[in-house]
């Protein structure tokens, strides 16, 4: 197999990868539906380059969190189909990492749209 094919086949492995998280995680499509507001807001209120950057790291990092926590879980059912503490602490774990995820893009956009929001408001 040539090194194109290998690379072609990684980016459909890949987005295959992404098919499979958005039809079976509900969380992940509650953040993609948030991320599609933030990225509306961020138009709107026409922010700054910097701004973007942190909108865009925040929401890769939240979405990122929520792909690596299913694929956790995944796994951890593939290994057992019984109910397993050490599995269950596994799964929270990686649950509270997305979760620390969504808490801290939340304080970004606090952040971030804030003055937008606020000035909106006085006007």
């Amino acid at each position: 197999m040539s090194r194109f094919k290998k690379r072609i086949d990684s980016f459909k492995w890949a987005f295959n990868g992404f098919k499979i998280a958005f039809k079976g995680e509900v969380n992940l499509k509650i953040h993609l539906v948030a991320a599609a507001i933030v990225i509306a807001l961020g138009f709107l209120f026409n922010i700054g380059r910097y701004e973007w950057l942190a909108v865009l790291v925040v929401i890769a990092m939240v979405l990122s969190a929520e792909i690596f926590n299913t694929a956790i879980e995944h796994l951890a059912d593939f290994v057992s189909v019984e109910r397993r503490p050490a599995i269950k602490k596994v799964k929270d774990l990686a649950a509270a990492a997305v979760l620390l995820h969504a808490i801290i893009a939340a304080i970004v956009g606090i952040i971030v749209f804030s003055p937008y929001i606020i000035a909106y408001l006085k006007a």
